[in-house]
């Protein structure tokens, strides 16, 4: 099997998320990967010693896909009365702007209307436009742009306009 990189494992994980599946282990050449939905799951252990001449597997990195580790504690704490948070529609890549180099849809500060866009996902070529749903100004901007997001993950603050 040729080797993996970095977007196959991304889209592995993806399509992983996406899926009714709860746990995923796939061996790959060196690699071994383990994803689980359920917090309490482990990943199983490897063999004890390889044959002569084989590689030694790397450690079984464990995923956690329901919540997710890259949104800030602000996004995770109470929401003023009155403010939104707009979250990932599903998971994939974040883009701020429409295409590399553009300026971007949004910044800290832009006032939105409910049509307003604020980024793309973009899941294995296909991108969604995410759109404010809701009137105010953009209080924050948690996820980076190339960030990989997940499903529900906080990605935006609106709050009331001035």
């Amino acid at each position: 099997m040729a080797s993996l990189t970095l977007q196959d494992l991304e889209t592995l994980i993806a399509q992983f998320g996406q899926s009714d599946w709860r746990q995923l282990h796939l061996h790959a050449g060196d690699l071994e990967l383990f994803l689980s939905k359920d917090s309490g799951s482990r990943a199983p252990e490897t063999r004890a010693s390889a044959p002569a001449g084989a590689v030694a597997a790397a450690a079984p990195a464990q995923v956690p896909v329901s919540a997710p580790a890259t949104a800030p504690a602000a996004a995770r704490a109470d929401v003023p009365d009155g403010w939104i948070v707009v979250k990932a529609p599903s998971l994939g890549t974040f883009y701020r702007a429409p295409k590399p180099g553009a300026a971007p849809f949004v910044e800290g500060g832009s006032t939105v209307d409910a049509d307003s866009e604020l980024c793309l996902i973009e899941v294995m070529k296909l991108f969604t436009t995410l759109r404010a749903g809701v009137t105010g100004v953009i209080r924050e901007i948690y996820a980076s742009d190339g960030d990989l997001v997940e499903y529900d993950q906080p990605l935006f603050l609106v709050g009331p306009g001035a």
